[in-house]
């Protein structure tokens, strides 16, 4: 189990925010968590130094970009054994059009996100994926028709106060 960071309030006030607005100035985000830039700035950098902040980015509207699929495939593997883990992992990040991969219990291994600009050239990644002897025993994928709901924030007050289901 990977350790946990202890944060107060404040910490997590910074959190949301940033999670909401990560272009936003540290004297706009001192002010929106109720703290003064100079403390609010050594939170954030300890929050980055200890990992808890992974990095930056922008929500990109691939729509706008053109056209495109989103699959989600469920992986199985032929063999189970931590090297074959491994060899699966090592190759699938090869793949940049692979987003997201998470090993997963159930049915399956691993569940893929894929981002391709169409069913042919995501049919083409999957028989690649298969021709590079990856360890696939077989895969069933689900092309995305619409997303109804996209959050791309996590409920850290739940995550972090642990208080509304337990």
């Amino acid at each position: 189990m990977k350790s946990v960071v202890s944060f107060d309030r404040f910490d997590l006030k910074i959190l949301v925010r940033l999670q909401r607005e990560g272009r936003c100035s540290n004297v706009d985000l001192a002010e929106a968590v109720g703290l003064s830039p100079s403390p609010c700035l050594l939170r954030t950098k300890r929050m980055q130094e200890v990992g808890l902040i992974r990095s930056y980015g922008a929500d990109i509207a691939l729509e706008k970009l053109g056209d495109h699929v989103i699959v989600f495939s469920e992986v199985t593997l032929g063999s189970h054994t931590p090297h074959d883990f491994r060899k699966f992992e090592q190759a699938a990040a090869k793949h940049e059009e692979i987003v997201e991969c998470y090993n997963v219990s159930g049915g399956y291994d691993y569940l893929l996100k894929i981002v391709a600009p169409g069913v042919g050239y995501f049919q083409a990644l999957m028989d690649q994926m298969l021709e590079d002897d990856m360890g696939i025993e077989r895969f069933a994928s689900r092309i995305v028709l619409r997303q109804p709901l996209n959050r791309r924030e996590y409920p850290l007050g739940i995550i972090a106060n642990r208080k509304r289901w337990e």
